[in-house]
């Protein structure tokens, strides 16, 4: 193959921010989605019929360099300085210039869905989620806490905090709604690629709806945790039961992100699944 030290220099870049990714973020409800989206984005570009085999010299290296050079020096900046955030960006952005080098602009330009979706690997910085959840942790707080007063239980809030009998619970960042967001977004975009080429309008109205979905399934999260807390104690609350409710409150958002297309799909008809 012609194309083997271009290839082999992506694979020498790709490889340890693999590794990082696996000991960092991935490990994490944050950035649990990034192994599914890598997956599913490459076969992505596959599907759309982006092979090696039509590889050539698209573009020449002189168009090629504004982007790869500068997007190689962050990329050494961010791992060198342990930013994962940045350092993956930067990957991105060599991997978008080693595909503009092989398969030229005119191509690429075709494959905006699965492109834009392989960014979901990117990870949020910790910053913009501690700005953005802090909203978001108000909201759940505030509506965990009556309705499990409607419940009968007894409990009390004070910004994030929930308590309930002698325990206290910190409503943090896995139960606000943000990081299930991130992963909401990514499975639905995928679904609404996949089964319907529907219009951008309808595709936008069905993603709008992720928002409240998700927020609501939080709600639902933290008054299960509040009610395994109460009665079993705060280890079961945030042991093995923790991440469980999380996974099958995920697969509720899902479901719900399906029927609502489903409904969508009946009365804006935008088209029948593929």
């Amino acid at each position: 193959m012609p194309w083997w030290p271009l290839l082999a220099g992506m694979l020498a870049l790709t490889i340890p921010t693999i590794v990082s990714l696996g000991g960092q973020t991935w490990s994490t409800e944050a950035g649990a989605h990034g192994p599914i989206v890598i997956a599913t984005g490459l076969w992505l570009l596959y599907h759309e019929g982006l092979t090696f085999a039509r590889a050539r010299d698209a573009m020449p290296w002189s168009r090629v360099l504004p982007l790869f050079i500068p997007a190689l020096l962050i990329y050494i900046f961010g791992r060198a300085y342990d930013f994962i955030s940045l350092e993956v960006f930067a990957l991105y952005l060599v991997f978008i210039a080693m595909l503009l080098r092989l398969f030229g602009f005119d191509e690429i330009k075709k494959l905006v869905f699965p492109l834009l979706y392989l960014a979901f690997v990117i990870p949020v910085p910790g910053w913009v989620l501690d700005r953005v959840t802090a909203p978001l942790q108000l909201l759940v707080s505030y509506w965990a806490e009556h309705l499990t007063a409607l419940l009968g239980y007894p409990v009390a809030r004070q910004g994030v905090t929930l308590v309930v009998a002698q325990y206290e619970l910190l409503v943090e960042d896995a139960c606000a709604g943000m990081n299930s967001l991130i992963g909401l977004l990514a499975v639905s975009l995928f679904y609404i690629y996949m089964v319907r080429r529907a219009s951008w309008a309808y595709t936008l109205t069905l993603l709008a709806l992720i928002v409240p979905f998700a927020i609501l399934v939080n709600v639902l999260r933290v008054v299960a945790l509040i009610l395994i807390t109460y009665h079993f104690g705060n280890e079961a609350a945030q042991g093995f039961l923790h991440g469980t409710t999380g996974m099958v409150l995920f697969g509720l958002a899902l479901l719900l992100i399906f029927g609502a297309d489903v409904l969508l799909s009946r009365f804006l008809g935008k088209g029948e699944a593929r």
